[in-house]
């Protein structure tokens, strides 16, 4: 018979700290890699859009495993989805205002 700690099998526990782990080894190697392309000489906007990339997938490591959202119903994730689809909506709109996408003059008066 298994051994059960806190009511949970050990060799489910066993999985769950090898996932951890994993976890925790990809984060420090896409850090070293974050690291690695901040050297390297590429325009500014290729180097945001790049560490943004990199973020975005360490991100969604942490709240994926970490903060156990895999195992989660389905309300959490539509919750998450409309966040991610209003968080593209502000990137996006300073960007549009830079290239003048939305032409829009302000006046200031002095």
């Amino acid at each position: 018979m298994m051994e059960k700690i806190e009511g949970h099998d050990l060799e489910e526990l066993s999985s769950h700290v090898r996932v951890c782990i994993s976890v925790f080894v990809a984060l420090m190697a896409l850090t070293m890699i974050t690291v690695t392309v901040s050297y390297l000489d590429l325009p500014v906007p290729a180097a945001i859009s790049l560490a943004l990339c990199i973020a975005l997938v360490k991100g969604s490591m942490v709240v994926a495993i970490f903060m156990h959202l895999v195992s989660e119903k389905k309300i959490i994730f539509w919750s998450l989805s409309i966040t991610v689809i209003f968080f593209f909506i502000l990137m996006t709109i300073p960007v549009l205002t830079q290239e003048d996408i939305i032409k829009q003059t302000i006046e200031v008066r002095h």
